[in-house]
């Protein structure tokens, strides 16, 4: 396959940030984006960068990225590896382009010594579930994933005792 997978470079970050709006879009949570430029260069190669990305090209075209950062397990007693984004353009899927991008940041993770490698998928989808589970990765029904927006992350700063439960 003529695919390239790199780091993202900083001239790419408006590309990256193109196919993270089309993820947006798949996922039907364009309501939820808000990402720029400047954000994503700031996350990705300010003074504390929080975060990797890596962009697949066919023939110099944009055709997938995979964004991905570290955490840390106590269990374990050293880092993980969570998948924030993988995606690839439907006029490039089934190619084994978006398994090569996961594989790229497990390589990632092999090569930093990290313990776990963990991502979410969407309940409703239902081909990337079957290809994740395909790929040995498990569906971890027990947990749940809890989540606060910037605006509750402030509100909770500002709780008084007398309001926690």
């Amino acid at each position: 396959m003529p695919f390239t997978i790199e780091p993202v470079t900083v001239g790419e970050i408006a590309t990256l940030l193109e196919l993270i709006r089309e993820l947006a879009a798949f996922e039907q949570l364009e309501h939820e984006f808000c990402a720029t430029v400047e954000s994503l260069h700031d996350s990705l190669f300010g003074l504390q960068p929080v975060a990797g990305a890596l962009v697949a090209r066919y023939d110099r075209e944009p055709a997938g990225y995979a964004v991905y950062f570290f955490t840390f397990s106590s269990f374990i007693g050293r880092r993980g590896l969570w998948l924030d984004d993988v995606y690839v353009r439907p006029a490039f899927r089934r190619r084994g382009l978006g398994r090569s991008l996961i594989k790229a940041v497990a390589q990632i993770g092999v090569d930093r010594n990290c313990g776990r490698f963990e991502w979410t998928a969407l309940n409703w989808n239902t081909n990337a579930l079957d290809f994740y589970r395909g790929m040995g990765a498990r569906a971890l029904d027990n947990w749940v994933l809890l989540r606060m927006n910037a605006d509750g992350l402030r509100r909770l700063t500002i709780f008084k005792a007398s309001e926690d439960r």
